[in-house]
């Protein structure tokens, strides 16, 4: 990553106020994919003047400044994770909700030698796996 969000809101003229700045810093500070009531809680938790409603406005705003991602594993939540980061992909434990992000040469190699057997540039890809965990034992 280049810049903390804060400073690539700022960049694209995004008025920082204290709230916003919490948010940005909570969402920077993430290791997961938190859904805007995970991002209220911890932001308001240093913050408690911070309403869901500015969460939500906040999110809103930043993902359309192409900031943040919002990631859907199938759970009917809308998550969230920093446009920037490192390309990575998603296994998604269906029985836990846990997700786990992984890079794979071999898959991303694959993926770019059938985007040119078709007649296309990859520009880009997203990719989530869905698993249950195999039993204790089984390969």
């Amino acid at each position: 990553m280049s810049d903390t969000i804060a400073k690539r809101c700022a960049a694209h003229g995004l008025r920082m106020t204290g709230q916003r700045r919490t948010i940005a810093d909570v969402l920077e500070k993430a290791d997961d994919h938190p859904d805007v009531e995970e991002l209220h809680a911890r932001a308001s938790a240093r913050d408690p003047r911070i309403s869901i409603a500015t969460v939500y406005r906040t999110v809103k705003l930043l993902e359309e400044t192409g900031i943040l991602e919002k990631v859907d594993f199938g759970d009917g939540r809308a998550r969230y994770e920093d446009a920037e980061r490192d390309h990575h992909d998603h296994l998604i434990d269906i029985k836990s909700g846990a997700v786990i992000e992984f890079v794979d040469p071999e898959i991303e190699a694959l993926q770019e030698k059938i985007a040119r057997k078709l007649g296309y540039k990859l520009t880009g890809h997203r990719m989530e796996l869905y698993g249950v965990p195999l039993p204790k034992g089984k390969p």
